[in-house]
């Protein structure tokens, strides 16, 4: 269903970020994977499937729900949800679905997810039994909201959808409080989102590796030179693959005001 964009009387203007996931499909390590950093110790290069929590006041928006969406949720001692946004429909953004039930069981109430139509068609077909005329007892229960250009309130949290590519698929990239963007599984970004984000608070852009082109996703070198055209505040840089390196090795040689994000990193604006 459509849903209606309600303005809420804002408590204050701060904003909590957590990036639950900063990995790529895979996550890292990979398995069976004998990459030096697929075997690294250091916990900012293990990453799970990316996911990203923004707070304000009492409302929580989670961005894509993935495969690892119940640890990220253990991790992060998060009881509650008013929302979910997806980006797209890919496995790794969607697949964590059914392990909302605990948060909806304990809240009595369907969960919310807000989607591209063609998005929700994808959930549809991969958990039908969430959308069966006849349910079975215990299954998650959600609240379809259909997502189009116009900007919309989730609790006290302003969002902005951003149109974006991956590859030559459109997705979703996510504009908060106009403070935060988070754009994951970015290939190309069109001049019209481009102007929404100039001098943006905190830029957060997907980058998968250093080099290999790949068809779908930005390199290191395209992300940064995104920020600087952007000229972020600062930049955070996720769904990173191992192929980047180790996170203190590359995050070292980064330019002032970009960074590499990692798993629990916590940021507020």
């Amino acid at each position: 269903m459509d849903f209606i964009i309600l303005k809420k009387k804002r408590m204050n203007n701060f904003l909590k970020a957590t990036f639950l996931g900063t990995g790529t499909s895979q996550g890292v390590p990979v398995i069976g994977s004998d990459h030096p950093v697929c075997l690294s110790t250091d916990p900012r290069d293990m990453r799970l499937r990316a996911s990203f929590l923004v707070e304000k006041n009492n409302t929580k928006v989670l961005v894509d729900c993935g495969p690892d969406f119940r640890q990220q949720m253990l991790r992060a001692k998060v009881s509650e949800l008013d929302g979910i946004v997806f980006t797209h429909e890919h496995n790794d953004h969607v697949l964590g679905i059914d392990d909302t039930r605990p948060l909806v069981f304990k809240s009595k109430k369907d969960m919310p997810i807000y989607a591209l139509p063609r998005v929700l068609e994808e959930i549809r077909s991969r958990f039908p039994y969430v959308f069966a005329e006849h349910k079975y007892p215990g299954i998650p229960r959600v609240e379809e909201h259909v997502i189009t250009k116009n900007d919309f309130f989730i609790g006290d949290i302003h969002i902005k959808p951003l149109e974006v590519l991956h590859g030559e698929l459109p997705i979703l990239g996510y504009l908060f409080d106009d403070k935060i963007a988070y754009l994951t599984d970015v290939k190309i970004l069109p001049e019209e989102t481009l102007e929404k984000l100039k001098n943006i608070d905190v830029l957060i852009i997907s980058a998968l590796r250093q080099e290999k082109p790949h068809h779908s996703h930005l390199l290191l070198k395209d992300a940064l030179e995104i920020a600087e055209k952007l000229r972020a505040k600062q930049t955070y840089l996720t769904h990173i693959s191992y192929e980047m390196g180790f996170y203190e090795v590359v995050n070292s040689q980064l330019p002032k005001g970009i960074a590499l994000a990692y798993d629990n990193l916590e940021i507020k604006v």
